[in-house]
């Protein structure tokens, strides 16, 4: 009887043990990035413990896209070969596409899947993500964020940090540690087609101090942080999605312009810094080699003249301009690309388009010589004690059940919508439209939204009902690239009719934008939309209300705009925004962050 009680007691004693490490973490907050003398020693310990094919797969990334999966589905078991296969030590965790559309998925979708690749791992997996507004970018019900240049446009640096720590809050909840983001470049070329507003704007110290900012409230949220995407992307006018930017700023201006936020980053802390695919001959003169393969960049100006110690990450491989400048067939291309960019001096490469070709062509390179086991150990340590300052040494698994609980917190929502209040700027508003008195008339307000797609864009349909609900008769008229050419005139009749004219212009940076049914960096309206822009000012000038939403550069195009609002995003909290600032319900107060050439200069802005 007395065995039987002692076996029972064991049993129960490895079912605890068993459990522990969930019970461990969800009983814990993520604490603040930090590396202690613990996490080291279990860093070091594990690099001596990794083959040299293990250590290769810790330095290349490849996407993990959310979704519901079943364990045994064919999607998970792809996930899980490229694990055993490559070695893989992390993922990028992105959603599907349809078209230029992200097909959002769910927290609960994402927690589950970091928690089912973290148990079939060998080591601990680091996730990643491209959270540039937060959660919402690639998640449903997560904090709404606006674009960064609205935080520019607000000027609040506290608000900036803030936006890092509730970003960290809720990426620490579905298991991601690392978010690509503070965007570092500062955006002086209205003509830039991929940074714009992902910028905090034109000011070098401005975007300095609200990368800092981001940082540190992230950091003491326990995630890791990237500045990107150097030596600056900010004035190019060429999407390096597509094809090869250029900078062609001197090293004077380089140092006085681009590199004073990646300077404020390092200061700060920044865990990582991500190169640009962009040639910058004051520093690379060889137009073959991109920021982002080059060791005159990385090793010379980033770690050598920076002093950046921390990790040296690529922008993702698959883009087009840097797959254009090596040849081959897709294997080749990625192994190349790999091999030089590690080469160069980057710690690890994000996003091949070949996993097979670029694992290959590194393994090959250290079988050859062509790199040391010692410049491999040295990347690899460097991420090994990354994951250990998450406390990725110690668990690796989130608690589905407190999702629910970190996810969209009230205070959060305030906070995002804060942000897009405080952004609205008014860069003009020669004819005093606003604020704008609601009518009695019916069908007195006429709105046409200009919009990529109004069947698709969150933003548009939430100012159409933010319009209803003040104005229900408002005359509501949607106009994208594949109608236009067939609504114009039926615009401008109702604006020839209306006693105000409300004409708002979404457009904000995105690789997967079309343009005439063709793949364009582009942040400006359609031509043929930007034309009914244009006629319509020309029709009601003194009428209309032209509004920025998104892209503030988009005026510079329309002569005679007399009332001219920007919010700098195009977000549902950007929307509801700009509805209560055209209706006086809230106050204007905004500042702009870059300069409208021919409209306002930077730091303008009227008070309403």
């Amino acid at each position: 009887m007395r065995d039987e009680r002692t076996k029972q007691r064991f049993r129960s004693l490895l079912l605890l043990v068993a459990f522990m490490p969930v019970i461990a973490i969800a009983a814990s907050v993520a604490a603040p990035v930090h590396l202690d003398r613990k996490g080291d020693r279990w860093a070091v310990a594990t690099l001596r413990k990794m083959s040299i094919e293990e250590k290769i797969g810790q330095m290349i990334m490849p996407w993990a896209r959310i979704q519901f999966m079943n364990v045994e589905s064919p999607e998970y078991l792809e996930l899980r070969e490229e694990m055993r296969k490559y070695h893989v030590g992390g993922f990028g965790v992105t959603v599907f596409t349809d078209g230029p559309s992200l097909l959002k998925s769910e927290p609960l979708e994402a927690a589950a899947l970091t928690n089912n690749l973290q148990r079939d791992s060998k080591y601990p997996l680091l996730f990643a993500a491209d959270f540039e507004r937060g959660l919402s970018m690639r998640l449903n019900g997560a904090t709404s964020f606006p674009a960064a240049m609205a935080f520019g446009a607000a000027g609040d640096k506290e608000l900036a940090r803030q936006f890092g720590s509730i970003t960290a809050q809720e990426a620490r909840a579905v298991g991601i540690h690392w978010n690509w983001f503070p965007v570092a470049d500062v955006n002086s070329n209205p003509a830039n087609p991929i940074i714009n507003t992902r910028s905090f704007g034109e000011d070098p110290a401005l975007v300095g101090e609200m990368v800092a900012a981001y940082i540190g409230g992230a950091r003491s949220e326990g995630m890791l942080t990237t500045v990107k995407h150097f030596p600056g992307h900010g004035d190019t006018d060429t999407d390096s999605h597509l094809t090869l930017a250029r900078s062609n700023a001197t090293m004077e201006r380089l140092n006085r312009v681009e590199l004073v936020p990646f300077r404020d980053a390092i200061k700060a802390g920044v865990d990582s810094v991500m190169t640009a695919h962009i040639t910058v001959p004051a520093i690379e003169p060889d137009p073959n080699k991109p920021a982002s393969v080059s060791s005159n960049v990385i090793t010379g100006l980033l770690k050598d003249q920076l002093g950046f110690k921390g990790l040296v990450v690529t922008d993702a491989l698959d883009m087009g301009a840097l797959t254009r400048v090596f040849s081959g067939n897709i294997a080749e291309v990625s192994a190349a690309e790999a091999v030089a960019a590690i080469q160069a001096g980057n710690d690890m490469v994000i996003i091949p388009a070949d996993l097979d070709g670029a694992y290959n062509g590194l393994l090959d390179a250290v079988k050859r010589g062509t790199i040391s086991q010692k410049r491999i150990d040295d990347s690899v340590l460097k991420i090994l004690r990354m994951k250990a300052s998450v406390g990725l040494d110690r668990s690796r698994f989130v608690d589905l059940s407190a999702v629910d609980k970190a996810i969209a917190r009230p205070s959060n929502l305030t906070t995002a919508q804060t942000v897009a209040d405080r952004a609205v700027t008014l860069a003009r508003d020669a004819n005093k439209l606003l604020p704008l008195r609601i009518p009695v008339a019916p069908s007195s307000i006429v709105a046409v939204i200009f919009t990529d797609n109004a069947r698709t864009s969150e933003g548009a349909r939430t100012l159409a009902r933010q319009l209803r609900q003040r104005v229900p008769n408002a005359t509501i008229l949607y106009v994208d690239e594949t109608n236009v050419s067939f609504v114009s005139s039926q615009v401008l009749a109702a604006v020839k009719d209306a006693t105000t004219v409300i004409a708002v212009a979404e457009a904000v940076p995105s690789a997967r934008r079309t343009v005439g049914g063709q793949g364009k960096g582009s942040v400006d309206l359609d031509q043929n939309a930007a034309q009914l822009l244009a006629d319509i000012v020309k029709t009601a000038a003194n009428k209309t209300v032209v509004a920025a939403f998104g892209n503030p550069y988009i005026g510079t195009q329309i002569p005679g705009i007399g009332t001219y609002v920007c919010t700098f995003s195009d977000t549902p909290t950007s929307a509801v925004s700009l509805i209560r600032a055209l209706f006086g319900e809230l106050p204007i107060h905004g500042r702009l962050p870059v300069t409208l050439p021919g409209l306002a200069q930077r730091g303008s802005g009227l008070d309403r």
